[in-house]
């Protein structure tokens, strides 16, 4: 079974830090690309961040460039998200999710595989 294994949300004060992991077993982690999708209430999910684990190609939604960073560790086949800055529009439900192939992976319909959500706040 494929699995993705969200974790590290909570809440912290905006201009604050949280790194969320997400762990991946059952696939071949270097044949995809992994991202993280956050949505907020009321708002549609949106693509904020990706990593192409065979090349490390990422992507940033333009919301967090600057301020959030994609790794990804091979021998642990776990992708993270830190996230620096946080400001109080951060605050959603964040997902992990997995697309077969190479690049990144920039709409959310596209991945064929999700984890559970993990929810971050970032209060005023």
């Amino acid at each position: 079974d494929v699995q993705l294994q969200a974790s590290g949300g909570g809440s912290v004060q905006a201009g604050g830090s949280l790194r969320l992991s997400c762990v991946v077993s059952g696939i071949t982690f270097a044949n995809y690309a992994i991202g993280w999708v956050r949505q907020a209430p009321g708002t549609e999910r949106g693509v904020i961040s990706c990593i192409s684990i065979r090349d490390g190609a990422t992507y940033y939604a333009d919301s967090v460039k600057g301020r959030f960073t994609i790794s990804s560790d091979k021998a642990k086949n776990t992708v993270y998200l830190q996230m620096n800055s946080l400001k109080p529009e951060d605050t959603a439900v964040y997902f992990c999710a997995a697309d077969f192939g190479q690049g990144v992976t920039r709409y959310w319909s596209l991945y064929e595989h999700w984890g559970q959500g993990t929810l971050v706040t970032s209060p005023a």
